[in-house]
């Protein structure tokens, strides 16, 4: 896919760019023209494009990608309306999140608006910025997202992945691995804030491509919080498995408003959660027949 050879290739284009226009190789014309979609891609800010959802569409028939909503669209939509504002708290990650881009393309228009919390790697990297930008992302500092809780409506609620780039290096084809256990900012800024928390469990990310999972691309991955290092799927090629994907939203877990919560409200809650993401894989991973083998580890 155009996502998969962007985030393998793009790192590589940056740099042979700068060295071509540095040394002005071949010529200097030619190092500016070969650099030409970089040097653009800087000067140009990333922006939404949620009129590219229908052309994304075949994704969902590649993928046979599925949905199973204990909190509907409406329950969501309307909660928004009165005021409540959510953190979707998504795990496994994955190399890209297949499963998130079809969630996002199969939406309806106006939940489209929620943004998608990303590592700032991804949102400076010229050329990743902009093909990853479409699906609407937002800083994921603290100071951040707190901002976007100020927003109206559906405006004001924003996906997380909780265990970021670092998950992308623990599960395999036996075993599903989470990095939650030291993970627990995201409920802290939810009770602070007076924002609840919505389970997600994103079945089929960790397996429609593989990773190398070490070596200095992988070190590098690591530090930038972006999947930099080598990968592939079908045919070994960068090309995703056409496997079946889930994505399986739990129920709210009905956070207080807590403006100084301690340890022991952060653990509670943080526990729930990890009790909650537990149901979620157990109840849905038969669905899935990449998964009905697997078990879930948290780490």
């Amino acid at each position: 896919s155009i996502f998969s050879l962007v985030y393998l290739f793009a790192p590589a284009y940056i740099i042979t760019s700068l060295i071509a226009v540095i040394c002005r190789y071949p010529s200097r014309n030619a190092a500016i023209l070969y650099a030409l979609p970089l040097i653009v891609s800087v000067i140009i800010p990333s922006f939404g494009a949620p009129c590219l959802a229908g052309v994304l569409s075949p994704m969902l028939d590649y993928f046979d990608y599925h949905e199973e909503f204990e909190t509907s669209n409406e329950q969501f939509r309307d909660e928004a309306r009165k005021g409540k504002r959510y953190i979707v708290a998504v795990q496994p990650h994955g190399v890209i999140s297949f499963v998130g881009l079809c969630s996002w393309v199969s939406a309806p228009p106006d939940l489209r608006r929620i943004k998608t919390a990303a590592a700032s790697a991804v949102l400076h990297t010229p050329i990743l910025k902009h093909i990853m930008g479409i699906f609407g992302l937002t800083d994921a500092s603290a100071a951040n997202i707190r901002k976007v809780f100020k927003n109206e409506g559906v405006d004001g609620s924003v996906v997380i992945y909780i265990g970021g780039i670092a998950e992308l290096f623990k599960s395999c084809p036996e075993e599903e691995r989470l990095y939650i256990s030291n993970r627990k900012g995201f409920v802290k800024i939810a009770l602070r804030e007076g924002v609840d928390i919505v389970p997600a469990y994103f079945f089929g990310n960790t397996s429609v491509l593989s990773v190398l999972k070490h070596g200095p691309l992988a070190d590098l991955s690591r530090k930038l919080g972006a999947s930099l290092t080598w990968f592939w799927g079908k045919y070994h090629l960068p090309i995703p498995r056409d496997h079946m994907l889930l994505y399986a939203r739990g129920k709210p877990l009905g956070l207080p408003h807590i403006p100084e919560p301690t340890n022991a409200d952060i653990d509670k809650y943080h526990a729930l959660y990890v009790s909650e993401v537990k149901r979620l894989f157990e109840s849905y991973k038969e669905k899935l027949p990449q998964y009905k083998h697997k078990q879930l580890f948290i780490d």
